[in-house]
């Protein structure tokens, strides 16, 4: 017991650095996701880089008491559990609105968070910071990047519109669509009231197809007479 206790005291400041490192660069990725407004942020990340940190760490010294002559552990199993328990997590991130898939990139971020944090729990700080700093290239960097790689032209893009009645906008909207080399495969239409009432806003959902530039065409439809909102799958809502 008491040479347990006395190893446990040799690691208490390596541990403690272990878990501060995991601490500050899960921090910084939750930072990022916040700043984006993603649906797992500050806090889900900072509290998933710590925990997985602590449990590299138990793997990793948690059972000392119990090694002996027969006894022999395999540390990397509680470890290994991490992986896959962490896909709950990143699973319930995830979910489908019409043609869109939604939170792969946040369900992705939590997992390589994760790793992060059990690479820290670990003691390879040097890989840990690498990989946090390889996740800011590849938000940051690639984002602009796969903004300006050309769109198939099979590739649906969900497009959603807000819109006072009477205005004409739909008709506005559908031209402007032709116009610009985009068609339209599918459209859902919800009135939420009767033209000339208070409440006399449409609702639409379209799906189109088109190898020109979606921004171009957001930027057409955001100028419309009567428009109160709009949505596409590839980006935040449009300012209108």
């Amino acid at each position: 017991m008491t040479q347990t206790i006395a190893a446990l005291g040799g690691h208490s400041w390596t541990q403690t650095a272990d878990l501060a490192v995991a601490l500050v660069l899960s921090t910084a990725i939750g930072l990022e996701r916040e700043i984006r407004q993603k649906s797992a942020g500050l806090r889900t990340h900072t509290l998933v880089g710590i925990a997985s940190a602590l449990i590299m760490l138990v793997s990793k010294f948690g059972f000392g008491d119990v090694f002996g002559d027969h006894v022999a552990l395999d540390p990397s199993r509680i470890a290994a559990q991490i992986v896959s328990g962490i896909g709950f997590i990143g699973g319930g991130l995830i979910f489908i609105r019409g043609d869109a898939v939604r939170g792969l990139t946040t369900a992705a971020t939590i997992w390589l968070t994760a790793a992060i944090g059990m690479a820290a729990g670990a003691g390879l700080w040097p890989i840990a910071v690498l990989v946090t700093a390889g996740h800011f290239l590849v938000t940051i960097a690639y984002t602009p990047l796969a903004a300006r790689l050309p769109r198939s032209k099979y590739a649906p893009i969900r497009l959603s519109l807000s819109y006072h009645d009477g205005h004409g906008v739909l008709r506005n909207a559908l031209a402007a669509c032709t116009a610009r080399g985009f068609s339209v495969h599918e459209m859902t239409i919800e009135q939420h009231g009767r033209a000339g009432e208070a409440d006399d806003t449409v609702s639409v959902s379209m799906s189109l197809a088109g190898s020109r530039s979606i921004d171009d065409l957001t930027t057409t439809l955001a100028g419309l007479d009567g428009l109160i909102s709009l949505r596409n799958d590839a980006s935040d809502e449009v300012p209108t």
